[in-house]
Parts: C-alpha cells; sequence; structure tokens
C-alpha cells in the first residue's frame, strides 16, 4: 500500500493519533529513579504534542524525535521553538524497525500510538537493546476492553489490526519480552476525540474531493469515515491502553 495520502491526510494536525497532553503527564509521572538529565527517545513522534509536553513536564530531559515524515519532524521543530523547548529536542528522519542508535543510549522509550505499526511484539524485542539498565517503555497499544465485542468492532479490528488483545494478555505478552508492567490506564474518549477524530473528521470532505479518481486514496478516505464511526458507536469496547513497561 502507498502511504503517502495517509501521510499526508494527517498533515498538520495536532496529533496524529488518540492521546492528551493529561494522559502524557499522567505517564510520565508514574516513572520513578529517573537520572537528573533522562534521554528520552519518542518513536513515531509524529507532529510531536506529547513531545513538547514532555519537554515541558521534565525541564532537564533531552528528547530524541523520530518519525519517518519529514513535513510531521518540521512542524514540530515549529511548534518546540514556539514553546521555547526546541533547544532540548532533536528530530530524526528514521523508521521504527531500523532506529540509528547506539545500544543503552536512552532511559525512556515514549511511544503513543506508534507500536502497532511494527507491531507490538517486535517493537518490545527490537527497541529494548536501546533503553539503559532500569529503563521505562511507555507506550499505548489498542486493547480489547470487553471479551465480547460486537460483530461490528470485531469486523473492524480484524481488518485493520487483527492483533489486537486484551489489557491482560498485552501485559502478559511484556512481560514475556522481559519486561516489569509498573502501570497501566485507560485513555480516556476524549483523548480520541479533541485532538485527533475531530480535527481530522473537518478535513475529511476536502481530502475526499482530493482523493477522486485515485482508488487507493479514497480507500484510506472511506477506512478513516469508518474507523470514525465504529468508535462513535463502539468505542467503549476497545481503546487505547497507556502502558509504563520497566527494562531490568
Amino acid at each position: 500500500m502507498d502511504i503517502s495520502f495517509i501521510l499526508k491526510m494527517h498533515e498538520g494536525l495536532p496529533r496524529q493519533g488518540p492521546g492528551s497532553n493529561e494522559c502524557t503527564r499522567k505517564a510520565f509521572s508514574m516513572l520513578k529513579d529517573l537520572p537528573e538529565r533522562p534521554e528520552i527517545l519518542d518513536i513515531g513522534c509524529g507532529s510531536g504534542m506529547q513531545t513538547i509536553e514532555l519537554a515541558r513536564i521534565c525541564p532537564d530531559c533531552r528528547i530524541t524525535a523520530v518519525d519517518i515524515h519529514q513535513p510531521f519532524l518540521d512542524d514540530l521543530a515549529g511548534r518546540a521553538a514556539a514553546a521555547g523547548v526546541g533547544d532540548r529536542i532533536t528530530t530524526v528522519r528514521a523508521s521504527m524497525d531500523d532506529l540509528p542508535f547506539e545500544d543503552a543510549s536512552f532511559d525512556v522509550l515514549w511511544a503513543e500510538g506508534s507500536i502497532f505499526i511494527v507491531g507490538f511484539e517486535e517493537g518490545l524485542r527490537s527497541w529494548k537493546r536501546l533503553l539503559r539498565p532500569g529503563g521505562y517503555l511507555c507506550l499505548t497499544e489498542s486493547v480489547w476492553f470487553t471479551d465480547r465485542p460486537s460483530p461490528e468492532a470485531l469486523a473492524f479490528w480484524n481488518d485493520c489490526y487483527p492483533a489486537i488483545q486484551s489489557v491482560e494478555e498485552t501485559g502478559a505478552i511484556a512481560e514475556k519480552a522481559g519486561y516489569e508492567v509498573v502501570a497501566t490506564f485507560r485513555l480516556p474518549a476524549s483523548a480520541w476525540w479533541d485532538s485527533y477524530y475531530m480535527p481530522l473528521q473537518k478535513r475529511l470532505p476536502g481530502l475526499k474531493k482530493e482523493a477522486a479518481g485515485n482508488p487507493d486514496a479514497e480507500a484510506q478516505v472511506a477506512f478513516s469515515e469508518r474507523e470514525i464511526e465504529v468508535f462513535r458507536e463502539h468505542g467503549e469496547e476497545y481503546g487505547y491502553e497507556f502502558f509504563i513497561l520497566r527494562s531490568p
């Protein structure tokens, strides 16, 4: 699949996936015994709402923000400069399945709404080498909140991410990969709507016109419309869980 139109669809949005500054702050507050000047790697940072919030709440940290799409990184750099934290954020264009960093380079790995791109188990395994002893991996992952999802929700997730599991099953995968599950919490529905679905929904009519005649682009717009509608009707059945994991 050509992902160029998907990336274009999300350019300029506050976020490229569900989340909020409140959730970022809550997750970071659960990290204990960090060094005085922690090194943080934000994997799949997008336009970096969470990157900038991390820089605000941890004024002594340095953050390396990685994404494959340069316009997202440019947007992040501009927003960071405007927020007065640009001097502590370095952007790197790279793929999250081939991160160009030395082993044990970071105290914290941060991945809001991005690990699904490489797969939960693969991300846990391949990123672990980047953590220093006792370092944290903080991420959000799609999970079921019910053991009896509706046919509509089940069909949607079978189409887009059949690896989705329950909170308990997802945590067990993390433990099997050698992490301690320090804490988890559910993202509220507002974390999906306020900075992600609502801004994207406003853009969809224009994107639909732009996609006309391009079957792949038309399918991507139609999928976004379906995604929003399924969440509107069945969002209590599934969502994002924030996982705070620690490496030995």
